[in-house]
């Protein structure tokens, strides 16, 4: 960094990583073998896309700032098995990135976008089949969130809905520089074969899941008026309680809910 005269921006999140057991760790829990595909986010000073490229057939890295993609692009120059897109990631055709099933994204996401990056992940046709990347703390255990906690909430059913989930290892500001406020964690997501509770429109079960969650002070009977004028059938169907409130069902409660809704669907 002195040698490029760089200093970390703030606005997009540049924490960059600087414990090597750390690394270890996420490329250990990457499960990675010489015929994987990667997708790596915000390749920074290319600490990890170096060791992905000993381990892997092929790479994607995608790096936002200006000053970091031309070093990312010299450095590497070498090495046909990378490719580097200088670009925001959430304005990346996730759809064309992910093309094809069985992809890995491993990273360390940049804080302000894990979430939502991870939600538009999976309404992609061939979300990663791995997941493994450091993110906030407080993302961390919102991901892995059951219901009744008070962490529980659309992310926690969006994801665990597509993936099975684990928080491998939480880790100290000082693992980081510059060092950030806030607690960091190692996750792995691994996709499932098919999505709990089955099939449903994703962008409809996300509408779904706002509107019941910015109400989740009333219950589902009184909240779902402002969608259907007589939610109770659907609520009977399914087997819910009209006295439930939205972070007490489950994951897998969700698309059937949807499903019940939406009769014609």
């Amino acid at each position: 960094m002195a040698q490029l005269n760089f200093h970390p921006s703030r606005v997009l999140g540049q924490n960059f990583l600087i414990d090597r057991n750390i690394l270890t760790i996420l490329l250990a829990t990457a499960e990675l073998v010489p015929e994987d595909r990667v997708v790596e986010v915000g390749p920074g000073l290319g600490v990890l896309t170096d060791a992905l490229l000993e381990r892997v057939a092929w790479i994607t890295a995608i790096e936002k700032d200006n000053r970091l993609a031309p070093y990312l692009r010299k450095r590497f120059a070498g090495h046909p098995t990378l490719t580097l897109i200088h670009a925001d990631i959430l304005d990346c055709d996730l759809a064309a990135l992910f093309a094809r099933p069985g992809l890995k994204l491993v990273a360390n996401l940049p804080y302000a976008i894990a979430a939502r990056l991870l939600v538009d992940l999976v309404a992609t046709p061939h979300p990663p089949a791995r997941i493994v990347v450091t993110i906030q703390r407080e993302v961390a255990d919102r991901l892995g969130a059951g219901p009744s906690s008070k962490d529980y909430g659309l992310l926690s059913i969006l994801m665990q809905r597509h993936y099975a989930i684990r928080t491998v290892k939480h880790i100290s500001p000082t693992c980081f520089w510059p060092v950030p406020g806030v607690q960091s964690s190692i996750v792995c997501l691994v996709v499932r074969d098919t999505p709990q509770g089955g099939a449903a429109d994703e962008a409809g079960l996300r509408h779904l899941l706002r509107h019941a969650f910015s109400r989740r002070r009333k219950t589902m009977a009184r909240s779902l008026r402002d969608l259907v004028a007589d939610p109770r059938p659907a609520l009977d169907a399914v087997g819910i309680a009209p006295t439930a409130r939205a972070e007490e069902l489950p994951p897998a409660t969700w698309p059937a809910l949807w499903r019940a809704l939406n009769t014609d669907a």
